[in-house]
C-alpha cells in the first residue's frame, strides 16, 4: 500500500459520525480536516476528531487535501462536487450523485477532463450481504434470474431525525433517499436498466418533527412519497421496487430474486453485513449461507477506501460516479413514468462493478 489518501469533509452532519468511526479501521485513509457552513459545528467535530477545522473554501484550496468527501444535503452535491474537481480533488460523495442527470453529468466531465476520480454512495453493497448474494446469482445457484421484489417502507424519517426538511425537498423523498440502495445492489446483480415504468403518490397528511430543537414545527413536502417502478435490464430480468414514506406497518420481503431454480432471499442494502438465504426447488425452506464476498466488518467509508486503492492500482473503482449517474437516471425515469404515465427509456448505460472476492480488504485489493 502506498501513501494513506488525505480526506478533507465538507458537511459534518447526523451521517458524518459513521465515516468518523472508520476511518481508523482504514489505513489508506487519513482525515486530514473538516469543514461547514456552521462553523461552529465545524471546530466541535474537529476537536472530537484530532483535526483541523476550515472553511468550505479554505478546506478545498487546501494543498494537503487529496479527496473531498462530500456529506452535504443533495442540493448542494453537485455545486462542492464542481469545485472541488476544479481545485484539482477527487470527489466522493453520499447519495445522491447530484438533483438530476443534468446536474450531475457536468460532474463527471469535469473529473474525466482532469485526470480525477468521483465515486458516490452507497458503499453498502460492496459489505458481505450483496456481495454474498451476487456470488450465489454468479454461480448459479437460483439458476437463471427471472426476477426481482424490492419493498422498502417506514412512515417518514420526521419521526427519528432532528432536522428532516431535506427529506421532503428534491432530492430527497423514499426514491432518492433510500432508492439508491436498493437500485445499485439490482445494477450490481443484474447489469444495467434499459426502460422503466412507475406510479408515485403523496398524501396529504400533516407532517412534524417528533425530535430535537426542531421539534413540532410543520415541513413542507414537494416530493411523491409513495413509489412504485417496474425496471427492465438489459439482461432481461424485471425488477419491481417500492419504496414508501406512507406506511405505518408492514409484513412485505425486503429483497428477493426469483430464479428458475430457486429464491434468493437478499439482505436490507442499507446495511453491510446481514446473512443471505436461499430456498431452492429441490428444498424449498430458505436456508442461511455463509459469506461468499464481500468486505467484512464493514463501514461507511469502505467505498472511498476502494477509490483510494483504485488510484493506486490503476483500476476502475466500484462505487463510481457512473454507476451513481445510472442510478439517478432511473430514479429520473421512475418518477417521469409516473407523472406521465409512460414507458421511460434510459439514455445511460454502466458496467457491472467488480466483485468483492470474500476475505479482501479494500486497502490491498
Amino acid at each position: 500500500m502506498g501513501r494513506a489518501l488525505n480526506v478533507g469533509v465538507v458537511g459534518v452532519g447526523v451521517i458524518s459520525a459513521q465515516y468518523f468511526a472508520e476511518f481508523p479501521e482504514l489505513p489508506n485513509l487519513r482525515l486530514r480536516a473538516v469543514a461547514d457552513l456552521d462553523l461552529e459545528r465545524a471546530r466541535a467535530v474537529s476537536a472530537e476528531q484530532g483535526v483541523e477545522a476550515m472553511t468550505v473554501d479554505e478546506l478545498l484550496a487546501h494543498p494537503d487535501v487529496d479527496v473531498v468527501l462530500n456529506l452535504t444535503i443533495p442540493l448542494a452535491h453537485a455545486g462542492i462536487a464542481l469545485r472541488a474537481l476544479a481545485a484539482g480533488k477527487h470527489v466522493y460523495g453520499e447519495k445522491p450523485l447530484a438533483l438530476t442527470t443534468a446536474e450531475a453529468a457536468p460532474v463527471l466531465a469535469a473529473a474525466a477532463a482532469r485526470g480525477l476520480r468521483v465515486g458516490c454512495a452507497p458503499d453498502t453493497v460492496l459489505g458481505t450481504g450483496v456481495q454474498t448474494a451476487r456470488a450465489v446469482l454468479d454461480e448459479g445457484r437460483i439458476g437463471v434470474p427471472l426476477g426481482a421484489a424490492v419493498a422498502w417502507t417506514a412512515p417518514g424519517h420526521e419521526l427519528w431525525h432532528p432536522a428532516p426538511a431535506f427529506y421532503y425537498q428534491p432530492g430527497g423523498g423514499p426514491l432518492f433517499d433510500m432508492g439508491p440502495y436498493y437500485l445499485t445492489s439490482l445494477v450490481t446483480f443484474f447489469g444495467p436498466v434499459v426502460r422503466v415504468s412507475g406510479a408515485t403518490r403523496r398524501s396529504d397528511r400533516v407532517r412534524t418533527v417528533a425530535t430535537g430543537p426542531n421539534a413540532g414545527a410543520a415541513l413542507p413536502v414537494d416530493v411523491d412519497t409513495h413509489v412504485t417502478a417496474i425496471l427492465e435490464h438489459a439482461s432481461g430480468v424485471v425488477s419491481t421496487v417500492t419504496v414508501s414514506f406512507e406506511v405505518w406497518a408492514s409484513r412485505v420481503p425486503l429483497f428477493e430474486v426469483y430464479g428458475t431454480a430457486g429464491t434468493l432471499a437478499v439482505p436490507d442494502p442499507n446495511h453491510f453485513s446481514d446473512p443471505v438465504s436461499v430456498a431452492t426447488a429441490d428444498d424449498r425452506e430458505f436456508r442461511e449461507l455463509e459469506v461468499a464476498g464481500g468486505y467484512a466488518d464493514a463501514g461507511r467509508g469502505y467505498g472511498l477506501a476502494d477509490l483510494a486503492r483504485a488510484i493506486e492500482t490503476g483500476r476502475p473503482h466500484r462505487a463510481s460516479g457512473e454507476l451513481a449517474f445510472h442510478v439517478l437516471e432511473i430514479m429520473e425515469a421512475v418518477l417521469a413514468a409516473g407523472a406521465r404515465h409512460e414507458v421511460v427509456t434510459l439514455t445511460s448505460t454502466v458496467e457491472r462493478p467488480e466483485a468483492v472476492p470474500a476475505g479482501a480488504r479494500p486497502e490491498t485489493w
